[in-house]
């Protein structure tokens, strides 16, 4: 699986952002692709992740409300659409996936992520 993720930018407190993670190669049906961040001198994060059929979603609770990841199958890519972005989203936002195998329970868990894409720096100013 190769995944590429566009979108980032800098964006004043408050505003709105759309990140886009296109995947390519062998996925199934069970796949999850989620979005991670990592802020200078932090650990990455968990952000989002959703199941490639059915659509199932889960958020980290510091962006639950605020953040929608989506997918659009035909095309094969998944979105994160951010508002009401805040200083402490500045990040660098990765798209990743997993083999398939991954149970609901552990769709937050970053070891699960086998497939990386390249990270898009997102930046929100005061």
């Amino acid at each position: 699986v190769q995944l590429q993720a566009s979108g980032g930018g800098l964006v004043q407190a408050g505003g709105s952002l759309r990140l886009s993670c296109a995947v390519s190669g062998r996925t199934v049906s069970r796949t999850l692709v989620g979005w991670f961040r990592q802020a200078p001198g932090k650990e990455r994060e968990f952000v989002a992740s959703i199941r490639w059929s059915g659509g199932s979603t889960a958020y980290a609770d510091s962006v639950r409300g605020r953040f929608t990841i989506s997918r659009d199958n035909a095309k094969n890519t998944v979105s994160l659409v951010m508002n009401s972005l805040k200083p402490e989203d500045t990040a660098v936002y990765y798209c990743a996936a997993d083999s398939g195998t991954t149970i609901w329970s552990e769709a937050k868990n970053i070891m699960r992520y086998g497939y990386w894409g390249q990270g898009t720096q997102v930046t929100v100013s005061s």
